[in-house]
């Protein structure tokens, strides 16, 4: 489900949960406790990645159908809690983009520190109003960070996937490389990084960060409610038990 891969003081969080990598409610569980528990465990910095010519296939609809009220707020939790847990790490992070990486894949990569991307015809986006989830604020603000407040509004109402070039233009990655060294150039990234003198990186970082992570301040005190009413709401009901029906009938 989750690979824990030590490079020298670095870990690597390779996403290992086949075909697509989906995030069901065990996964993201997991990723929330390896990201909180890298800096006790001694890493300096954390590059989360996937398998070759695919990041996430984002949230495992099919899976998160099944739960209910209780257990689709705790995965809204644990998502928040991921999130946050990236935005206000003490460590540096690396999304290492290794292909197509729609909404909860875009998510993870939005509150690292950098994120390198494949080159090539991968394609990366907040869809889930085309599946009929909203994109809850704090994503949003994450978003409007990379690439503007109208550019995102842009992107994230209409649900739009860019390829990696546009990625790339567009702010919303940093780099792109072929899609074998997608891992390797997230690592060389970070060595680069940890080599400068830690206490001044390390304090620069935290208030050049602090925008991104006052957006999850009092993160233990938040509504999911409204998170779960929009989930089991008729229109994103609909809209998921479709999208599942189709690609059941894909694998078919």
């Amino acid at each position: 489900m989750l690979d824990l891969i030590r490079h020298d003081d670095i870990l690597e969080l390779r996403l290992a949960r086949p075909p697509v990598n989906a995030l069901d409610a065990g996964l993201i569980r997991a990723l929330r406790e390896a990201i909180e528990a890298a800096p006790r465990d001694g890493a300096r910095g954390i590059i989360l990645s996937g398998r070759s010519g695919l990041f996430s296939g984002g949230l495992d609809v099919p899976s998160l159908l099944q739960l209910d009220r209780p257990g689709m707020a705790q995965v809204w939790r644990d998502l928040f809690g991921t999130c946050a847990a990236l935005a206000r790490s003490p460590i540096p992070s690396v999304a290492a983009i290794t292909g197509h990486s729609p909404a909860g894949g875009a998510v993870l990569s939005i509150f690292c520190d950098y994120r390198v991307m494949a080159r090539g015809t991968y394609r990366i986006g907040l869809n889930e109003v085309q599946v009929g989830l909203v994109v809850p604020e704090p994503i949003q603000r994450g978003l409007r960070r990379l690439v503007g407040a109208f550019r995102a509004e842009r992107l994230m109402v209409a649900g739009a996937m860019v390829d990696s070039e546009e990625a790339l233009r567009i702010g919303f990655v940093d780099e792109l490389v072929d899609v074998d060294h997608v891992t390797a150039r997230a690592q060389l990234w970070l060595k680069e990084l940890l080599v400068l003198p830690p206490r001044s990186m390390s304090e620069t970082r935290r208030i050049a960060r602090a925008d991104l992570a006052d957006g999850f301040a009092g993160i233990e005190s938040f509504n999911v409610d409204e998170y779960v009413d929009g989930w089991f709401g008729e229109e994103s009901q609909r809209v998921l038990r479709e999208l599942v029906a189709k690609l059941r009938a894909k694998a078919g």
